[in-house]
């Protein structure tokens, strides 16, 4: 997960530098494509390739959260402001957690509990310096709804990857677990697209823009989604979603004005965000539980070890 941040916080500045006017679903529906294109030719040597009607509907449900987080981030892109998104998104690992108790796959742990509250604060705390203390342009509205019930999506996510993989509907395979939800996502993102935006604007892409989008098809989506479902697999989804805690970190580092450098504002924030992730990664060595690939079996009472 470690990995996963530093490759997702590399990606905003990478989608900085594209060019304006983009239609940015279509996009997000190439770039799952191309994810999904570079896993093929893994996931064909891999046996139990086509999932069973229960897994097809759950990976359908998965890429559902995927294409509702994508839809309204963009949509309430146009409505809402960038800060106000930024606070909404810090609640995603708590949801997580909720979500997670609520399907019985999230133990009760006040321990794990109390370190996502830890991050969350330190996430404000880096909001609240990049808007250099001015907090006044946070506002609620139908536009910041939307995208909270698109974050409650994204905090699904790794809840329900959870979930069929203790009842066997999923594969014991990080790789086609990412390739089913990156292609089921990608589908019902490309519907989206094509209702709501103008795909020919797709046609004033530059040599530059072809070869951003590749990047962030091969590693911010494809590598991404599969380090997720793998960390999936031996952590539980409120663990996996707090990393998210350390994005904007590496985005701020990648960003920031050599001439400028970092203000003491930035601190409170920062500090507390790398205790809280210091905290979990001590947590998660202490558990003793290595990533490894299960085996998928059918559903039974008994829990699979992990």
């Amino acid at each position: 997960m470690l990995l996963w941040v530093v490759i997702v916080g590399a990606s905003f500045p990478a989608v900085a530098v594209m060019s304006e006017g983009l239609p940015p679903l279509s996009l997000t529906a190439i770039r799952f494509a191309i994810a999904a294109g570079v896993l093929l030719p893994l996931m064909w040597r891999l046996p139990d390739r086509v999932p069973s009607l229960r897994g097809l509907a759950l990976y359908a449900l998965m890429g559902l959260c995927l294409a509702g987080f994508f839809g309204t981030m963009f949509w309430a892109a146009h409505r809402s402001t960038a800060l106000t998104m930024s606070t909404l998104y810090v609640s995603v690992p708590l949801v997580a957690y909720g979500l997670g108790r609520a399907l019985g796959v999230e133990p009760r742990a006040g321990g794990l509990l109390a370190l996502l509250a830890l991050g969350a604060a330190g996430a404000l705390g880096l909001i609240w310096a990049e808007a250099d203390g001015n907090l006044a342009a946070l506002q609620f509205g139908t536009g910041e709804l939307v995208f909270a019930m698109g974050c409650c999506g994204s905090a699904a996510y790794p809840v329900l990857s959870k979930w069929g993989l203790e009842r066997g509907w999923l594969s014991g395979s990080a790789t086609l677990r990412t390739f089913w939800s990156l292609l089921a996502g990608g589908a019902l993102i490309a519907g989206l697209g094509l209702a709501m935006e103008a795909p020919d604007k797709l046609l004033h892409m530059t040599t530059t823009d072809l070869m951003i989008i590749v990047y962030l098809g091969v590693f911010s989506s494809g590598a991404t989604f599969w380090l997720m479902q793998r960390a999936t697999a031996v952590l539980t989804p409120a663990a996996v979603t707090a990393y998210t805690y350390l994005v904007p970190s590496v985005s701020i580092v990648l960003l920031i004005n050599p001439s400028h450098g970092l203000g003491w504002q930035w601190l409170p924030g920062g500090a507390l965000v790398l205790l809280a992730m210091a905290l979990l990664l001590r947590r998660d060595m202490r558990s003793g539980r290595q990533p490894h690939e299960i085996q998928s079996v059918p559903y039974s009472n008994t829990p699979v070890p992990v």
